[in-house]
């Protein structure tokens, strides 16, 4: 039986073959696929953001992996989330089988195998470079979030961030934070009659919040030196750098992991200077298990999200948010993904039969679906798919079978992956700088004596005052400083709280 030529001539009105694109699948009807990859994506339509969507097992996972692949391919520097620890996979060639060669039939695709330059992120350091931010940067949103406070509480917290940025107290890691609570619930519980009160009960919810995180590994990834996010946008031999956050090993705690990626986006909308429309993104960013990130969030936690993926694109990043429903996506964040990739998904109980009629509608008009039975009835690799065309305007959905990933459909051995984690990025990051925060300024205002570099945890490396450069003395300059302060406030005041601020 052939496909119907009228959604033929359609998908291929849809999908001009003109300029770059990343190639997603060739279109179906009824089980039958026309044998011509057709269904594309313009890659300079990349930074305004999509959905890819589908039940458990449907080929999530492998869509990012073949999208991700193509857009390194095309010199755009990608990173990806890998919850299961599949997407090592990208530095490795795929492995013929019958399988791909019966898929690159199907769709008319000429398949080969080919590896893609990666680099392996880790929060606990122990699966790639060690990824750290300091609690400044972090901000009191995200920190709340990750804490699990209530709004009396985040409000507490912002407070304390606010006091610290008034005080030049620099936040860097959590024994910093600590030392703040600890004072103002102490001998400088006077500084806080201008800021408003805050009761020792709520600051013992915060400091036994922040103990629990600490037992999560807490005290890895906050801190110094931070992450550099100039190092996920590099080329390798005219090819994007593919970053692979490995997740495997924090599998268990996904406020975490799901917070600290909206913290490298944030970071990236705050550093990045506005490029507008280019030829092609300098980043995507592929959002895996999105839902961890809204559920149980504050309208303001969600406002500041909404607020960073709507501006980020003008900064040339696109975003991808990847999760099983759209409705794990609120509908402002929804409003804003022009590209849909949804597969199948399962109708078994009366909230799935809600959640799918609501994804139904969430597309395009389209005279050649039944876009409820659709979604229901697509197999393992199958997709509905719409995205914008290059005038910026949504095609109408079309079924697709998925063209297969070129780079393996696996984890990496343990001996494949030893090159990529012994690379001078890891090196970069694998020693903890411990250099003069609030604790330190606290304990010379309390009488107490500072920490001596005796005092620095295992495999932190304190930096002795003396040893201050003439740079450090110019940076530490009051002048400096007030400019400093005034821009970075103008830059990070409308993201995540009142300080966020770093010193170098």
């Amino acid at each position: 039986m052939d496909i119907d030529p009228e959604l033929v001539a359609a998908a291929r009105a849809a999908f001009p073959a003109a300029g770059k694109t990343i190639v997603l699948g060739a279109p179906t009807h009824a089980g039958v696929c026309h044998p011509e990859p057709l269904v594309q994506v313009p890659i300079a339509m990349l930074n305004r953001h999509g959905l890819i969507a589908g039940a458990t097992g449907t080929g999530k996972t492998k869509t990012l992996q073949l999208m991700a692949e193509q857009i390194a391919a095309a010199g755009t520097p990608v990173f990806v989330a890998d919850l299961k620890g599949d997407l090592s996979g990208l530095g490795a060639p795929g492995e013929p089988s019958e399988r791909i060669a019966a898929r690159a039939r199907e769709t008319g695709y000429a398949w080969h195998a080919a590896a893609f330059p990666i680099e392996l992120v880790s929060l606990s350091g122990t699966r790639g470079a060690q990824l750290r931010a300091t609690v400044s940067s972090f901000g009191p949103l995200l920190l709340a979030k990750v804490l699990g406070l209530n709004e009396t509480q985040t409000s507490i917290l912002a407070m304390v961030f606010k006091y610290c940025d008034d005080r030049d107290l620099l936040l860097l890691d959590f024994s910093d934070l600590r030392a703040v609570l600890q004072h103002l619930t102490g001998s400088g519980a006077n500084d806080l009659k201008d800021y408003g009160g805050m009761s020792k009960a709520s600051v013992g919810v915060l400091l036994r919040e922040m103990v629990t995180l600490e037992a999560q590994g807490a005290l890895a990834f906050f801190g110094e030196p931070e992450f550099e996010l100039g190092d996920l946008l590099q080329e390798r031999d005219g090819r994007g750098l593919v970053t692979v956050l490995e997740l495997a090993d924090v599998q268990d705690k996904p406020a975490l992991f799901s917070t600290f990626m909206m913290w490298m986006l944030a970071r990236l909308y705050s550093t990045l200077p506005e490029v507008g429309d280019l030829d092609q993104p300098k980043l995507v960013f592929f959002f895996d298990e999105a839902h961890l990130l809204f559920a149980g969030a504050s309208k303001a936690f969600l406002d500041q999200v909404q607020q960073v993926v709507r501006l980020v694109r003008s900064k040339g990043v696109g975003v991808f948010f990847v999760t099983q429903s759209p409705k794990d996506v609120p509908a402002d964040v929804l409003a804003q993904l022009g590209h849909r990739v949804q597969h199948a998904l399962r109708a078994f109980t009366p909230d799935d039969e809600k959640a799918l009629r609501a994804a139904a509608r969430t597309f395009p008009k389209t005279s050649f679906y039944d876009v409820e039975e659709t979604l229901t009835t697509l197999g393992i690799g199958e997709a509905l798919i719409t995205v914008l065309g290059a005038n910026g305007v949504p095609t109408q959905p079309f079924a697709t079978r998925m063209i297969p990933p070129a780079s393996r459909m696996g984890p990496l051995s343990a001996a494949e992956l030893a090159p990529h984690l012994d690379t001078a990025q890891i090196k970069k990051y694998a020693l903890a700088v411990d250099r003069e925060s609030a604790r330190e300024a606290l304990s010379v205002h309390a009488g107490e004596p500072t920490p001596s570099n005796a005092d620095a945890a295992p495999g932190r490396a304190r930096r002795p005052q003396a040893e201050s450069s003439a740079l450090e003395k110019i940076l530490k300059s009051p002048l400096t400083r007030s400019v400093a302060t005034q821009v970075t406030r103008s830059l990070m005041g409308a993201l995540f709280g009142p300080t966020r601020r770093r010193r170098y």
